[in-house]
């Protein structure tokens, strides 16, 4: 062994002819692995046939893999959620509860109730552009297209003419005859700026009663001649037990979604 390791090949036969038959070995080794990988894994494939265009599975994960990726976008600014989790958020704050409910509890009711109320267009994206495409009746683009119809419908329902107004005014286009035209780049930013009106609006008729309770509470206060001590401090009680008075979640919830009513 001692030789083999310290000798030129040329001078130990027995020794070179073993070391070729390793490299080969490791060569096809090496080739056949190669050749398995790119038989099982194509990297893309697009087919053209009778019109349409079909992709590899390869290709169709990837695209899913970007479509989850951008689910939280799609999440924030096509559905219900902006407008739930503003008008929870100054709820907490009219209620002066701090950080109760925590941030965690808001974020999953306002997702259950998003689920809620675009129950009826999730089920209209299944029916039209999901079930059809995973029985290969229709190809994605078609999927796609049928897709945005109950998403436009949704989205244009929920938003301001003036603020599509606005943003067509924004982007020098010419006028839009019909709701059909619209672009999605218009109405996305028109529909997220809608959903911010009507949150802040619900947010503000929330604010007033309690508001209206904490002038009652620092009066009292400043007419005892209790100036130091806190009127927020003494009117969360009160606070409290208007809201569970009156059934204040159940108010809410039932206002938030009745406000997306579908025509």
């Amino acid at each position: 062994m001692s030789n083999c390791r310290h000798v030129i090949l040329d001078q130990h036969p027995k020794c070179g002819r073993s070391t070729w038959w390793i490299v080969v070995v490791a060569l096809g080794m090496i080739g056949f692995s190669d050749l398995a990988m790119a038989e099982a894994l194509p990297v893309m494939t697009v087919v053209e046939q009778e019109g349409s265009t079909q992709y590899s599975l390869t290709l169709q994960l990837l695209a899913l893999m970007t479509l989850l990726s951008l689910l939280p976008a799609l999440l924030l600014g096509m559905t219900s959620f902006i407008r739930i989790i503003i008008v929870l958020s100054l709820l907490r704050q009219a209620l002066g509860t701090m950080q109760t409910p925590p941030n965690q509890v808001l974020l999953g009711i306002a997702l259950f109730l998003t689920l809620f109320v675009m129950g009826p267009v999730f089920t209209s994206v299944y029916d039209t552009a999901l079930a059809p495409y995973l029985n290969e009746e229709i190809s994605i683009e078609a999927a796609v297209a049928a897709a945005e119809i109950p998403v436009r419908g949704f989205m244009l329902n929920q938003t301001r003419q003036e603020d599509i107004a606005m943003f067509v005014q924004i982007a020098g286009g010419d006028a839009i005859a019909s709701p059909d035209e619209i672009p999605f780049s218009i109405l996305a930013p028109a529909f997220i700026t809608s959903e911010l009106k009507s949150a802040f609006m619900i947010g503000f008729m929330i604010y007033i009663p309690f508001v209206v309770l904490d002038l009652i509470v620092a009066s009292v206060l400043m007419s005892m001649g209790m100036m130091m001590l806190s009127p927020m401090m003494i009117s969360m009680p009160f606070k409290l037990m208007l809201f569970v008075l009156v059934d204040g979640w159940t108010l809410i919830m039932g206002s938030l979604a009745a406000s997306f009513a579908m025509p």
